[in-house]
């Protein structure tokens, strides 16, 4: 009895409130990491290549679990040592083709991105077409399709250089 009642002492001092608090900070901390380390990420947008829907320094969550992106995602990946942000217009194993008149063909079907207002030339060069990509490839678009770097420039993005795909997008304020 006299055992249990020395224990209830030594916890109930005077620094069991900083204690009890240095314990709690220690888990928020934690889970904070883990959720924006390994599950999560945040990037700020690195130009205006993916204008008018994502500005230069507009900040965005990300989704870092998701490797396998679905056409038309916003993907966050990492190439040549540089961290890009792009559209997902042609998926591992299809047939992609950007043609002189400005348009992308995609296993011989004309696309039609009805939110994309620019045209999309081919880079000269770069990237010879057609381009039929591997099973661990992608073909990433951005949405300033003149002079924007993209896998017209650098050529496919392999699927282990995403980062993760856009969930959101948090407007930075122009002051």
């Amino acid at each position: 009895m006299q055992v249990k009642q020395e224990k209830s002492k030594k916890l109930k001092g005077p620094l069991a409130p900083v204690h009890a608090f240095l314990i709690n900070v220690f888990f928020v901390l934690l889970g904070t990491w883990v959720v924006f380390g390994l599950v999560f990420g945040l990037k700020s947008a690195p130009n205006n290549d993916m204008h008018p829907r994502i500005d230069q320094g507009d900040l965005l969550l990300y989704y870092r679990l998701d490797k396998n992106p679905s056409n038309q995602d916003v993907i966050v990946f990492e190439k040549n040592d540089t961290v890009y942000v792009g559209r997902v217009v042609a998926l591992p194993g299809e047939r992609v083709e950007v043609v002189a008149n400005g348009g992308l063909l995609v296993n011989d079907r004309n696309v039609i991105e009805p939110d994309i207002y620019f045209a999309t030339p081919p880079y000269e060069g770069f990237v010879k077409y057609p381009l039929t990509l591997k099973e661990t490839e992608c073909f990433v678009l951005v949405d300033m399709r003149d002079g924007g770097e993209d896998s017209r420039y650098f050529g496919p993005v392999e699927l282990d250089a995403i980062q993760g795909t856009v969930l959101a997008v948090l407007r930075r304020n122009v002051i």
